[in-house]
């Protein structure tokens, strides 16, 4: 009986994960990510006067490669001054409207992950609060050369990134789930960008290094997409790992009272 059980709620959390179409939102979330968030990142970068590489070397640290895969990297993207100097005023308000739609695909995510109906369209203005948080966020973490030498920088990013998560969740969900039921989500995700960082090492940079060879930049950006199709699994796979384990947590909350 108990193996029938087990079975059951397996089946239960196979079939919410195949709800949430995770493999279809992370593909989603690449290919946005690639065509709207990275080019304001990059003139978001360029705004560091202290920066030397700019978004190349947020790009790097955040995949973990090597020394010659960075070289790469940084042979896709110009150097700050030279994406300060030909940005103009429409385009990076074009950039800002675009990454808006970035906070969309997170929120539509979120909301199906939580079996949520889909917000107003007033709400939209979470998605502004959003995007403005998460740019200051990567801006101070990332980009600023002395942050990148402190030597409590892991933990801090590691507090700092659960937090941002769960608050990321709480303000696009529009307050609709509670603090304590989004935390292990916001920290299975953080613990998930970590493991990808060390994988991303291990093949995304020996990837980087070849596909440069074979394919000149088109093999980089293949590799660079790959990556954030990674992030964007586990972006929602954390957020669903979470509402799992609320769920189990709530049922053996139950059981224990019915028990007393």
């Amino acid at each position: 009986m108990r193996s029938v059980i087990r079975r059951l709620r397996a089946g239960r959390r196979w079939r919410r994960v195949s709800e949430v179409g995770l493999w279809q939102r992370s593909l989603g979330f690449a290919a946005l990510g690639f065509l709207t968030l990275v080019p304001l990142l990059i003139v978001v970068s360029a705004a560091d006067a202290a920066g030397v590489r700019g978004f190349a070397q947020w790009l790097s640290d955040g995949l973990g490669v090597s020394a010659d895969a960075r070289a790469e990297i940084e042979r896709l993207f110009a150097l700050p001054g030279q994406v300060w100097r030909t940005t103009t005023a429409f385009s990076l308000a074009v950039l800002a409207v675009f990454g808006l739609s970035f906070g969309t695909v997170l929120q539509s995510g979120y909301e199906k992950v939580w079996d949520l109906p889909p917000a107003r369209w007033w709400a939209r203005w979470r998605h502004v609060v959003w995007l403005a948080v998460l740019v200051g966020v990567l801006y101070l973490s990332a980009i600023t050369p002395l942050w990148r030498e402190h030597p409590a920088r892991g933990v801090v990013t590691l507090l700092g990134g659960t937090l941002f998560f769960c608050w990321s969740q709480r303000l696009l969900l529009g307050g609709r789930v509670r603090w304590a039921a989004l935390l292990p989500g916001a920290a299975l995700t953080m613990l998930g960008l970590l493991a990808l960082r060390a994988f991303s090492r291990l093949v995304f940079s020996p990837l980087i290094a070849s596909g440069a060879v074979a394919y000149g930049p088109v093999g980089t950006v293949l590799v660079i997409q790959s990556w954030l199709v990674g992030v964007g699994v586990v972006v929602f796979g954390g957020a669903l790992a979470g509402r799992l384990f609320h769920d189990e947590r709530q049922r053996l909350a139950h059981v224990v009272r019915r028990r007393r």
